[in-house]
């Protein structure tokens, strides 16, 4: 059997992760594993930008960014990825100019596309991790129920005015699914542009879904897996919830009757004019 040769890192590399390197927890064979994992991020907004950001620094070395959005002035107060020239451009471009900028190490794919039941599963395939940063609950559940057909795991975020949670869905561990099992009425939970968000709240929760992506690929430490993380940025307080897995549920469960992606705009009850035209706009 040939073995693979181990990675040689550049003088440039051995400089850029030596903070990583000189970790015993991580060293060397850590830093080759995150610039192999590939990671796709699901919205290139409030949440997709710090853990784009952190990933990138990282050295994960690929990057799948999926969003259909132009940069929009109002983005600015929270989506870091992008600046006031990028007005205008789409949010898959700016994001992979900054993460350029950042560490050239990094090879971002860019999905300009608004993700359907239809290429989900191609989209979602090629990678390791995908982390779902999306706004709408029908791409959380579209994005749950490809991760588990898939057998791929998925790192959740989503904030809302001063609030924010953030879980970790490990294949045969429970799912999205197992903890909200239907979605809210449509209109009981308005957008950000609805209601507004705290600006700074998307980069901790964000920060939170990229540190769970980096303990996944190096296993490291205890993930969100089973329990979802509450964060109140008025109180600054957190507590968690224990997040089991439903043998009923109709997705990973022991008996699952969803065993290919529905329409999920008729799932979450609305109109697909109604549905958002993007993926990740928080």
């Amino acid at each position: 059997m040939t073995q693979t040769q181990p990675m040689v890192f550049t003088p440039e590399q051995a400089k850029r992760y030596s903070r990583h390197i000189i970790m015993p927890q991580i060293g060397g064979s850590g830093q080759r594993k995150l610039l192999d994992a590939k990671v796709l991020l699901i919205g290139a907004g409030g949440l997709g930008s710090p853990t784009a950001l952190y990933l990138a620094a990282a050295g994960v070395g690929t990057l799948g960014i999926v969003d259909f959005d132009d940069v929009e002035l109002t983005n600015l107060q929270r989506q870091i990825l992008h600046r006031t020239q990028d007005i205008g451009r789409p949010k898959v471009e700016s994001a992979s100019d900054t993460i350029a900028g950042i560490n050239p190490d990094v090879r971002v794919v860019q999905h300009r596309l608004q993700l359907t039941s239809e290429n989900a599963m191609e989209v979602l395939e090629p990678y390791d991790i995908i982390v779902d940063g999306s706004d709408n609950f029908a791409t959380r559940y579209l994005v749950n129920d490809a991760c588990v057909m898939l057998g791929k795991p998925c790192v959740h975020g989503s904030i809302f005015l001063f609030e924010g949670q953030a879980a970790t869905f490990i294949p045969g561990k429970g799912c999205y699914r197992c903890l909200y099992p239907t979605p809210p009425p449509p209109g009981m939970v308005p957008s950000c542009a609805e209601a507004g968000v705290l600006g700074v709240l998307p980069g901790i929760v964000g920060c939170i879904q990229a540190i769970e992506t980096i303990k996944i690929i190096l296993g490291l430490g205890e993930t969100l897996t089973g329990r979802l993380l509450l964060f109140d940025a008025l109180s600054m307080e957190t507590r968690q919830v224990k997040v089991r897995r439903n043998t009923a549920c109709p997705v990973c469960g022991d008996s699952p009757t969803v065993t290919e992606l529905i329409d999920y705009e008729e799932f979450c009850g609305l109109p697909h004019a109604e549905v958002p035209s993007a993926n990740g706009r928080s």
